[in-house]
């Protein structure tokens, strides 16, 4: 494992999105071609919690599976060590469990696991944590494609 973080500006080089809709904001921990851990820092500033629930602001599970994809994207850019960075389109979710509403204030720690990949489909298991709270889960699969 890397104990050396990955800030902001190192994330933008591996990934395409940009606010609002990037969804980690640091890389804590990472293991070529075995597993990851991002952070997200959850603020009451998110545009979401507009709507999502006035008065009682709830991060969306959609958003924090979202996150996990993001960070499992991370792990196979880092992984494949190119100049150029591919895209990685997400594919399909199962197993998707919510145990705990993630709110603002919430550091959100997303552990990433590298499954299998064949080729250019890669199959990841994902662990969402705050406070050493398990509060999402779910295996995602995803395409790398050339830029």
């Amino acid at each position: 494992m890397t104990q050396t973080p990955i800030e902001i500006k190192g994330i933008f080089d591996k990934l395409p999105h940009r606010y609002p809709f990037l969804l980690v904001d640091r890389i804590l921990e990472f293991e070529k071609d075995k597993s990851i851990t991002g952070l997200k820092n959850v603020t009451i500033n998110e545009p979401f919690f507009q709507g999502h629930f006035p008065g009682e602001p709830v991060m969306p599970g959609v958003l924090i599976l979202e996150a996990m994809a993001q960070t499992a994207g991370i792990l196979s850019m880092l992984s494949l060590e190119q100049e150029t960075p591919s895209l990685v389109y997400f594919m399909t979710i199962d197993k998707a469990k919510f145990r705990k509403p993630v709110i603002p204030g919430d550091a959100l720690h997303l552990k990433m696991s590298l499954l299998k990949k064949k080729r250019n489909v890669w199959s990841y298991k994902g662990m969402a944590y705050v406070e050493e709270k398990l509060v999402a889960e779910a295996e995602l699969m995803a395409m790398i494609t050339d830029s």
